[in-house]
């Protein structure tokens, strides 16, 4: 009898035993395929028809064109005349550096994406993409604020501009620029690495951008969006600052010279800086500040559009058309040429 019982809660055991097994390897079958890794994500870009998108590839293409070969004439013209070789067009040159980044990160991939009707892309090159987007975007924010201060002291302190910034302190400035944009960008890029992607990996986006990434993220973007929001301090909040602060002053600098002509010389220092800093801010604001519910996602794609391709593009004509100096040393360059 007792052999019986025995041998019943063995067999009772190993029935328990059995399916207590399958259910783990169940388990880890059902997680292993809830948290597979995505590799490669589907970058959508517009949703228009072969005609209309064969047209915007064109536009763009042109728009990429002009944006090189203006930005690139900035910095030749700055490097080859010594009349340029001043801290506001040394800041400038940077600026043309960075515009030529942007749209090389944005460009050339959506472009591809136009005539193949949407393209994937790896994990590594989407984060990679993001990396040199968020720097160059970054480093604009800081050069803005720099170049700001710069008119300052030339406006309201001008006795002492040739002291204050001398060449070595726009190089440090600068290179402390650039040295902050790659640094914040790449704190995001770790974090972004660390999630996990196991849903969807279609982005209706023309590039990797930070909120259609942390839409597909499965795990917890907590941490991320606190990085984002502690971030936005010295990158956003403190610059934006600095430039309002900056501007106040030059202003009333500026209403207190007496004569118009000195007013009007004045502000034509800084105007052009004041129209880039706001076409900047007005489509950053735009897309990451203002609340999205009310934004649609088209409009946020040509909000995105206006400030990756068209604001590099404008940033140097704006320069040109408003700035004797740059007139002048086209002038002397093309005449250069017609001698030679």
């Amino acid at each position: 009898m007792n052999g019986k019982i025995k041998e019943r809660d063995k067999t009772e055991s190993n029935i328990l035993f059995t399916y207590i097994s399958v259910f783990l390897l169940f388990n880890n079958y059902t997680q292993e395929n809830n948290l597979t890794t995505v590799t490669e994500f589907c970058l959508l870009a517009f949703h228009v028809g072969q005609d209309l998108g064969l047209l915007l590839f064109c536009l763009l293409l042109v728009v990429y064109c002009g944006t090189i070969c203006g930005n690139l004439l900035i910095i030749t013209l700055v490097s080859i005349s010594k009349n340029l070789h001043t801290p506001m067009y040394f800041f400038l040159t940077q600026l043309s550096i960075s515009d030529i980044l942007l749209t090389t990160t944005i460009v050339p991939n959506m472009l591809q994406i136009l005539l193949s009707n949407g393209r994937t892309i790896t994990f590594i090159n989407c984060l990679t993409q993001f990396y040199f987007f968020g720097a160059s975007e970054t480093f604009e924010c800081l050069l803005l604020t720099v170049m700001s201060y710069d008119r300052y002291v030339a406006i309201c302190n001008p006795l002492r501009y040739i002291t204050i910034m001398t060449s070595g302190h726009c190089m440090i400035l600068a290179a402390i620029s650039w040295l902050l944009g790659f640094s914040i960008s790449l704190i995001y890029i770790i974090t972004i690495s660390k999630l996990s992607f196991c849903g969807p990996n279609i982005i209706d986006h023309f590039f990797c951008d930070l909120l259609p990434l942390l839409e597909l993220a499965c795990s917890d973007t907590f941490i991320i969006q606190l990085e984002v929001y502690l971030l936005s301090i010295p990158i956003v909040i403190i610059p934006t600052t600095i430039i309002v602060v900056s501007y106040t002053y030059i202003v009333l600098a500026i209403l207190r010279i007496p004569s118009s002509t000195g007013r009007q010389k004045a502000f034509s220092t800084c105007s052009s800086h004041l129209i880039v800093v706001s076409i900047f801010y007005w489509t950053m604001f735009s897309v990451y500040v203002v609340p999205t519910k009310g934004l649609t996602l088209t409009m946020s794609k040509i909000l995105s559009l206006l400030y990756t391709v068209f604001t590099p593009l404008v940033n140097p004509i704006i320069y040109s058309l408003r700035n004797k100096d740059i007139r002048k040393a086209v002038q002397e360059a093309v005449q250069k040429c017609v001698i030679w």
